[in-house]
């Protein structure tokens, strides 16, 4: 198992191919570690056989395959009620902003990383999800038949068994940084934002893990929909969506809180730092109209 820093430089030296040519102040800067971890590291890697000075080797690549995303699951079956009246007739994933479908600046991002095994759990208005395959061949859809008798949950529990080395990510997100997907990952984590003040979904950390979710909260991460979880942590998530979903009143929960309230002294769940530059989540027709003004009425 090799550690986060070792991690780091890894893939630094596997996806920067002029990264070799750089000096040790600049990888420090790219990995936000110091020079004398840096030096450290390096030194560590070619006594392991990774690397060969600052160049990854086979046997490099070989243990970086043990972090590889392996595929994408979205949650795209909900309703949207809160951008009626253009919900009406259109998922709110496939609402164009500025001509682009939501859900295409994550997808798109998805297979640049390299990531082609690809699934949208459906529901409201689930035919509408086909023009996608014009673009996009290689998605399987999964159905959800109570999308509009359940909470969230209920996609989780359909997509259950392929959260192992997976994304799971909610659909109606704008993506403006696709460099928030990236084709390796070393833990379990969820996208944050650090707020001083949020009245949003937040979570609390402690030396950048989870330790609590909540609806608001001052010096707390402001919660995105896009998560990693490793093939352990997948294999519990089957059980634990199972449990809760089951349970009397499952069907009403938010799938994030089964990991993150539920069973959380069960999972080490990081925070990957983004910025509201990264992502956007439309919330109201009103913030629609302020990203696409071709949505204002005259």
């Amino acid at each position: 198992m090799i550690t986060k820093r070792q991690f780091d430089l890894l893939v630094l030296f596997a996806e920067d191919y002029s990264a070799h040519a750089l000096s040790q102040r600049d990888i420090a800067l790219k990995t936000d570690m110091s020079v004398g971890s840096v030096n450290s590291t390096i030194k560590k890697l070619n006594e392991l056989g990774y690397l060969e000075d600052t160049k990854i080797t086979s046997t490099g690549y070989e243990v970086l395959e043990h972090h590889r995303v392996k595929r994408a699951v979205f949650i795209a079956a909900g309703f949207g009620s809160r951008l009626v009246p253009i919900t009406l007739n259109t998922p709110k994933p496939l609402i164009r902003v500025n001509h682009v479908r939501i859900i295409d600046t994550l997808l798109d991002a998805v297979l640049s990383a390299g990531i082609f095994e690809i699934y949208i759990v459906r529901g409201y208005l689930s035919e509408q999800f086909d023009q996608l395959l014009y673009k996009y061949p290689m998605i399987k859809f999964i159905e959800n038949p109570i999308f509009n008798e359940s909470n969230n949950i209920s996609s989780a529990y359909c997509a259950r068994y392929l959260f192992k080395n997976a994304y799971i990510l909610e659909g109606d997100l704008l993506l403006h940084n696709p460099k928030l997907i990236t084709r390796y990952q070393y833990e379990s984590n969820y996208l944050g934002e650090y707020k001083e003040r949020t009245d949003d979904w937040c979570f609390h950390a402690e030396n950048n893990y989870i330790k609590k979710v909540a609806i608001g909260g001052l010096d707390c991460y402001q919660m995105y929909g896009i998560s990693y979880w490793t093939e352990e942590d997948g294999a519990r998530l089957v059980r634990h969506i199972e449990s809760v979903y089951q349970a009397p009143g499952g069907k009403e929960r938010f799938w994030d809180l089964v990991p993150l309230e539920y069973h959380i002294n069960e999972y080490k769940i990081g925070v990957r730092n983004c910025t509201s530059k990264d992502i956007v989540e439309i919330d109201t027709f009103n913030e629609l109209k302020a990203l696409d003004k071709s949505y204002e009425v005259s």
